[in-house]
């Protein structure tokens, strides 16, 4: 078993050195910044750090860091390094993110550039391996680059078409926004929606009515809007027409002064 760590005795006079540190701290800021010694850490042997409370407005929270040091044999105790440091309640900046990560939709502005890196995982190379000469084992695809007769010389992979579906199908443009809940029919049905190429084509379109508010934009066959080529005016249900009330239940009582004529009736019949 190994022996178990001495820790390191503390020195009197680098403790003591608290108008030294504070000189230090004072030198690295403003003397109105340099607040009251909050505490002495001792690091090792011979070597202490003085903490004093930073009153600078713009570093709530922080501390000022003083580290003293004493030579061995020596009685004169010198100034190592001074620094700030954030204490538990300091105000921090936010962990740095990497730019390519920070960017969102919408960010790229007129004249900007997004490169795509190399090792992209949403995209592959667009072309098929071609040996410039029949008898040689390895050879480098320098006839061509292309992919179903396009020139591109990258394409879409595996996961940046699901990645792209997935981002489509849960937008506006998919299934769940609430004009295609209130839609009359899906865009599957429409004559307006221009189907997608490739694996695209089973899930997606574009749709091409001017009226409809996803105009030359990319929706899902199962969206939908008003502007369904096979949707029907609503017109007010028309009314009935009137018919005569003939009262069945009632009668007149009819008095005659003349009964002549009724017995006329009467012998007729």
């Amino acid at each position: 078993m190994s022996p178990s760590r001495r820790s390191p005795a503390p020195d009197k006079a680098c403790i003591e050195a608290v108008d030294l540190a504070r000189s230090a701290a004072v030198e690295i800021g403003l003397p109105e910044w340099v607040g009251e010694h909050l505490s002495a850490y001792v690091e090792g042997d011979r070597v202490v750090t003085h903490l004093f409370a930073c009153l600078d407005p713009a570093y709530s929270g922080w501390r000022y860091a003083v580290t003293v040091v004493r030579a061995a044999r020596a009685k004169r105790v010198t100034v190592n390094e001074a620094v700030l440091l954030p204490g538990s309640d300091a105000l921090l900046a936010p962990e740095w993110v990497p730019w390519k990560e920070r960017l969102r939709p919408g960010d790229l502005g007129v004249g900007d550039l997004l490169p795509s890196a190399d090792d992209d995982d949403r995209l592959k190379p667009g072309y098929a391996q071609v040996p410039d000469d029949e008898l040689e084992e390895e050879g480098l695809d320098r006839q061509m680059v292309w992919e179903l007769g396009l020139g591109r010389p990258r394409v879409l992979s595996e996961a940046g078409r699901e990645s792209a579906a997935q981002r489509w199908h849960d937008g506006e443009g998919g299934p769940r926004s609430a004009i295609a809940a209130a839609a009359p029919a899906p865009c599957s049905t429409c004559g307006f929606l221009t189907p997608l190429a490739g694996e695209f084509r089973q899930m997606f379109g574009v749709c091409a009515n001017e009226y409809a508010p996803d105009d030359g934009r990319v929706v899902s066959l199962d969206h939908g809007c008003g502007a369904h080529s096979e949707a029907s005016q609503r017109s007010a249900p028309a009314e009935a027409p009137l018919r005569p009330v003939v009262d069945e239940l009632g009668y007149d009582h009819i008095v005659f002064d003349d009964t002549s004529e009724l017995e006329l009736v009467s012998a007729d019949s």
